[in-house]
């Protein structure tokens, strides 16, 4: 949802607002300029958000710990995610998709938008204890094969060594 104050001053007791975007499918989706989501950029249970110096709003999910076996009402939107969107002609893209099991949880770039941080949080969090015991850990993030899986930060950036999301 979007609000502005009249005159742009955040004392007054009144306000404008639309909704920016109404997460879901396609068919149940909707932005602020009347468009649907389409499959490269559905998404539900949005749980972070971020607003970097050029305006672009980050979204991120978290739809709890799917793993590689759910059979839910979720499933449509694949594992969490990050998605940018641009306040000013409504466009939203996915930016990158976790691993399973995970929750995207935190983002920020350096001053000269060249590096981006992002975290993933409780990767194979949906392995049952007896599953877990047994060394089936439903995620191996970060590390591969067989290891644990652990929260962890990424850091990302462009092959051209440009701005992220320029």
């Amino acid at each position: 949802m979007r609000w502005r104050y009249a005159d742009n001053d955040h004392t007054q007791t009144a306000f404008d607002w639309d909704l920016f975007v109404i997460a879901g499918t396609a068919n149940q989706s909707a932005t602020f300029n009347g468009l649907a989501l389409g499959d490269d950029n559905i998404f539900a249970c949005p749980d972070g958000i971020w607003c970097d110096a050029d305006s672009r709003l980050w979204i991120q999910t978290d739809m709890g710990d799917l793993g590689p076996d759910y059979e839910g009402p979720l499933k449509a939107f694949g594992m969490n995610q990050m998605l940018a969107a641009d306040p000013k002609t409504g466009e939203i893209r996915r930016f990158l998709t976790g691993p399973w099991g995970q929750e995207v949880t935190g983002v920020i770039t350096t001053p000269d938008k060249r590096t981006m941080f992002v975290n993933f949080q409780h990767p194979g969090g949906h392995a049952s204890a007896d599953q877990f015991a047994a060394g089936d850990y439903g995620s191996s993030f970060p590390d591969g094969a067989g290891t644990v899986p652990r929260s962890a930060t990424i850091v990302i950036t462009r092959e051209d060594g440009g701005e992220i999301g320029a």
